[in-house]
């Protein structure tokens, strides 16, 4: 979820595969395991099939990671110099000034991140198999189960534009929002705690193999905690390629949980905990490196 430009792009080449397996997932009903995603995207789509819609994200990842790092960082600075005064900074203080600039830190990725993700599940749904004409749930391009509905992000972009307006660019803002403030919570917040404690006391700061393990294991604990609501947003954003089959947040909850029980919300947490430990310790390592050379010093500092 956020670092430097080198960082963050490294961590969408690196996961990017992983995620379209995820979303696939997710948000569609075609695939009995894993593996047997990952084969079937293979074999109908060969291997430029695991990086569909990257472009965006890709083109994104340097304004999104300055943004919600700079929040983040910014806000936890100005919390702390408001307690600079007090006499005694207890760990509790800590706690909630973590707990308080992790969550804004949220709220603004919501705001960059909706529309990205949204293009994104859109270009790596389109050319899943169109099962569902025989609903009734007002089907858009029944004819196009097979056909790609869009040419690529800036159509993707124009079209839902041209047919559900500029508030269409934030479907699934609500699910994101209740995906990504705890999940920006437990994002960084392991990442600080973590990091002071693989630190020695007598180092100035952490080493980039800390940051790194800290970065990497955040990250695992952040995505896979955040699945559940994650595949109903999956699902909310992918809804509309070829008919809406969602009314809302509780509405798609509701569907889901009906047709395939509890194991639904969990779909897809093995590989999101697993993309999650290298994408974010890439990002943080970025992050963090890129402070240093900035500060034209040798120590790598927390965020």
């Amino acid at each position: 979820m956020g670092g430097s430009v080198p960082g963050g792009a490294a961590s969408i080449i690196v996961g990017h595969p992983l995620d379209t397996v995820k979303t696939r997932l997710q948000a569609s009903t075609n695939y009995g395991s894993t593996l047997s995603c990952i084969r079937t995207v293979y074999r109908r789509e060969s291997v430029f099939g695991f990086f569909k819609g990257m472009s965006f994200p890709l083109a994104s990842i340097a304004v999104y990671n300055s943004v919600v790092f700079g929040v983040f960082s910014n806000m936890q600075r100005f919390l702390s110099q408001h307690h600079a005064r007090e006499s005694e900074a207890s760990r509790s203080h800590t706690l909630s000034d973590l707990l308080l600039a992790s969550m804004v830190a949220g709220v603004v990725s919501v705001s960059l991140g909706t529309p990205v993700d949204l293009i994104k599940i859109r270009l790596q749904m389109q050319t899943q198999p169109f099962q569902e004409g025989n609903l009734g749930l007002k089907p858009r391009a029944v004819a196009l189960g097979v056909q790609p509905v869009y040419q690529g992000a800036v159509h993707c972009i124009a079209t839902i534009v041209r047919t559900e307006g500029l508030a269409g660019m934030y479907r699934g803002v609500g699910a994101m929002l209740l995906r990504d403030v705890p999940g920006y919570c437990l994002y960084f917040i392991p990442y600080v705690f973590l990091n002071d404690w693989i630190t020695p006391e007598a180092c100035a700061g952490p080493s980039p193999w800390a940051v790194w393990l800290a970065g990497g294991l955040a990250g695992a604990i952040s995505w896979g905690t955040a699945t559940p609501m994650d595949v109903v947003k999956s699902r909310l954003q992918a809804d509309g390629v070829y008919l809406n089959k969602y009314k809302g947040i509780l509405d798609c909850i509701s569907q889901s949980y009906r047709k395939e029980g509890l194991k639904v919300f969990f779909r897809g947490i093995t590989v999101n905990t697993v993309r999650g430990f290298p994408m974010s310790a890439a990002m943080f390592l970025g992050y963090e490196l890129s402070l240093q050379a900035l500060r034209g010093d040798h120590t790598v500092t927390s965020p």
